[in-house]
């Protein structure tokens, strides 16, 4: 059984991940981009300062709603604990460990592009997001291919199709992505420091999912919240301890990520592998793994938030990429390459890490540094990293059920997630990995195709922002692609409440 899903697997995992759907994430991402006139780089100090910098200005942002719908901080946390996971310990590692350190030049590409796709996307969702009778936001890819690329003259037929099969992958990808993945790499970490058996440990996530996931948004986001800003500045002081440690050895570790990355060499598990094209692929594979900029996923967390501009919310989602790939996955690197795991003269794995899999480099690295405590360290990250993601995958993944059978699933589906838990535990780790990264491309496909053929509508909505918001401009809002909605919103950001 488990040769014959990873048959199945290998060969719909090299057509997903073939050159042409690479080559259509970074073509999107690039169009975006320059369709918004660099708007990452050009109006850098306004989307920080409406961001993060708006946390300690603006008490809305972070102020808990007494609707269904969550806060601007709440969305990104639970955004964040979707993507800030294991993608950004042991993904990086794999990637480096297969694609040489060249692999983390292409991670910084895509994650730059890939900041104004995931931007398109939550602007997108947000013009786009409807309530159901629960009157709680639904958003996502699903609804602006439905609705959006369904309102193009012949397209309804599509439109209807493609909202259909990625709200079908996006289901299965919260079983990977967001759970098998996570919770093997969760229970292998913790059974390595601590000694505690693996089924133990599966059972005690069972029940700590379980008990937040069952309890919907307003739970998982309240958790989140919590977690997230912890694990991440823990992680971020553990690292840079480590770097500047070996503060002498970064300028050469610089020069073996851009050598890696366009040289003719890269480590395949201490083989000499397919050069630029493998640090290439590895790099944006695990790339997206991490950030999930181009899957459609964290739209529908954004489209939660009880923000009413859909590129405020936009911006957001630029943050996210930001935080996640080049400030978190680039520390990781830097920690790896630092610590004498891989020889920075050939890019391939050192001997002194010959038979260690690829999700123990960083706890070795960390080892180097701290002994035993210093694997325990990431055993924890990795248990915060995880658990946080599963808790955000799971909300995925209840929109996905929510769209294809109605609110009345949500529950059956969250019961059977918390049992997919127990699955992941005692899976096989590379399996594991594989699943996810091939519902991770089938979820992307669709989700490209929308944004690609509604980056005209993003770019109007992004004019009609920086006209009113940075030229002054007195001009009708674009908040919704619905007059009702679009009316309610209109008025309430007149009144500044945005």
């Amino acid at each position: 059984m488990i040769e014959t899903i990873t048959n199945v697997n290998s060969a719909v995992n090299g057509v997903v991940w073939g050159w042409p759907a690479l080559i259509l994430l970074g073509f999107v991402g690039v169009l975006m981009t320059v369709m918004t006139k660099f708007f990452q780089i050009t109006h850098f100090r306004h989307w920080v300062k409406n961001t993060i910098g708006a946390m300690f200005g603006d008490k809305q942002v972070m102020q808990h709603t007494k609707d269904r719908s969550i806060s601007q901080f709440q969305s990104l946390c639970t955004a964040l604990a979707a993507t800030v996971g294991t993608g950004n310990i042991v993904g990086v590692a794999g990637a480096i460990a297969v694609g040489g350190p060249g692999a983390v030049f292409w991670m910084w590409l895509v994650a730059f592009f890939g900041m104004m796709t995931n931007y398109s996307e939550n602007v997108l969702g947000i013009l786009y997001r409807r309530k159901n009778e629960k009157d709680e936001w639904c958003g996502g890819a699903m609804y602006y291919l439905k609705d959006g690329l369904g309102s193009k003259k012949g397209c309804r037929g599509i439109g209807i199709v493609l909202a259909f099969l990625f709200s079908c992958f996006c289901l299965l990808a919260s079983f990977g992505i967001g759970n098998m993945s996570q919770v093997n790499s969760m229970v292998s970490n913790v059974n390595t420091a601590f000694g505690i058996p693996k089924p133990a440990v599966g059972i005690f996530l069972f029940v700590a999912v379980g008990a937040v996931i069952l309890g919907g948004l307003k739970r998982v986001a309240a958790v989140t919240e919590k977690i997230v800003p912890f694990m991440v500045v823990l992680y971020i002081v553990g690292t840079l301890f480590i770097i500047i440690t070996h503060i002498s050895s970064v300028p050469a570790i610089f020069v073996s990520i851009f050598k890696g990355a366009f040289a003719l060499k890269s480590a395949a598990g201490g083989i000499v592998g397919s050069g630029i094209a493998l640090a290439m692929q590895m790099g944006m594979k695990r790339g997206v793994f991490s950030n999930e900029a181009g899957l459609g996923s964290s739209v529908m967390v954004h489209s939660n938030s009880n923000v009413k501009e859909p590129v405020r919310q936009g911006m957001w989602g630029i943050f996210e990429v930001f935080a996640d790939t080049i400030i978190v996955c680039t520390l990781t690197a830097l920690t790896l390459l630092s610590s004498g795991v891989i020889d920075l003269e050939t890019g391939m794995l050192s001997e002194s890490v010959s038979g260690i899999e690829s999700s123990s480099l960083m706890s070795y690295a960390f080892g180097q540094s701290f002994g035993k405590l210093g694997s325990c360290f990431i055993a924890i990250a990795i248990l915060l990293f995880a658990y946080s993601t599963v808790l955000g995958w799971s909300h995925y993944g209840s929109k996905a059920c929510e769209y294809l059978f109605g609110t009345g699933s949500v529950f059956i589906y969250r019961i059977i997630f918390c049992i997919i838990v127990l699955a992941g535990s005692v899976m096989e780790a590379q399996l594991a990995w594989d699943i996810s990264d091939t519902f991770n491309g089938l979820m992307m496909l669709p989700n490209l195709i929308g944004v690609l053929v509604l980056s005209p509508l993003v770019i109007r909505c992004t004019q009609n922002y920086v006209d009113r918001k940075i030229h002054g401009k007195n001009i009708t809002p674009m908040l919704s692609m619905f007059p009702d909605i679009q009316k309610e919103h209109e008025k309430m950001v007149r009144q500044g409440a945005e």
